[in-house]
């Protein structure tokens, strides 16, 4: 019998069948409940030859997972390496819309790295038209609200979370890297934990109001500033996870972003990496 197991992010149910050892940060999301998953995965040992054509490769430089898509026939195959010229750690195959997909490993010390970045690009694609972004930022609760911390790698997301953490009493850590967020059908917009968090391993099955979305730029002096809608929208797209060759998927991420952009209080902080930027920070998107 092939082990299976399902698992709800943000309220969206997905499958995966066939791995004998799941990443322990998918532990937190299992359920057993009625919701119909909007994909399947399976890892497999073999996957078919098929023609493809190369449409898209990754270039965020060292230090980052290199991701390769070609187009197939009927449907998409997407190879995974940890970083530039490194070993292939998995290649997975999906149908056109995402919904039936096999990975395969290429090597078993990557397994886990193979899995998550599949289920994480399957969770973005599938979720494209359901008011659901995949965000590249740090994000921590306070007082029953969750404040984003968004920014390039090495910014200070995470620096600045730790800096509510020590000085704001109240705040816990919902996800350090790859927070959920989401535009519910009755209009409000909440922050869900996920099973993706990077270096940090905070994977929470919680879920709270959206307080404030804030991008970190490194500086001089601390200074806080609210941003114009417009200025929202370009601030959130940057760090929003979406592949531009899908363009069939961009209208379901564009709408998206244009309500948080348009209805959630979004800012910029320059600082420096200490208690008064944190205390800063926290009276300005708080009150």
């Amino acid at each position: 019998m092939i082990d299976e197991k399902k698992f709800l992010v943000a309220g969206q149910c997905f499958r995966v069948r066939g791995a004998a050892v799941l990443a322990p940060g998918l532990a937190p999301f299992q359920y057993d409940g009625p919701e119909a998953p909007i994909f399947d995965l399976t890892v497999v040992d073999a996957l078919p030859e098929r023609s493809s054509k190369r449409i898209f490769t990754t270039d965020s430089g060292p230090g980052f997972p290199e991701i390769a898509i070609d187009e197939c026939p009927d449907g998409y195959r997407f190879s995974f390496a940890p970083g530039p010229g490194e070993p292939l750690a998995g290649v997975l195959e999906t149908d056109k819309a995402f919904c039936h997909c096999s990975l395969k490993p290429e090597r078993q010390p990557d397994a886990y790295f193979a899995l998550n970045n599949a289920l994480m690009l399957l969770y973005t694609f599938s979720t494209a038209g359901r008011g659901i972004l995949e965000v590249h930022s740090s994000v921590v609760m306070n007082d029953g609200k969750g404040y984003l911390f968004q920014g390039p790698s090495g910014t200070g997301k995470s620096t600045h979370s730790k800096l509510w953490l020590r000085h704001i009493p109240g705040t816990e850590l919902l996800n350090d890297d790859n927070p959920i967020l989401r535009w519910m059908p009755d209009g409000s917009f909440r922050v869900y934990g996920s099973p993706w968090s990077g270096k940090t391993p905070c994977y929470k099955a919680l879920d709270v109001p959206v307080g404030a979305i804030v991008r970190i730029r490194q500086a001089p002096e601390n200074h806080i500033v609210r941003l114009s809608p417009v200025e929202a929208y370009g601030s959130l797209m940057a760090s929003a996870s979406a592949f531009r060759p899908f363009s069939q998927l961009a209208d379901g991420w564009h709408r998206t972003l244009e309500a948080f952009a348009g209805h959630v209080p979004c800012y910029v902080l320059d600082c420096l990496p200490d208690e008064a930027a944190a205390r800063l920070c926290y009276r300005t998107v708080h009150g």
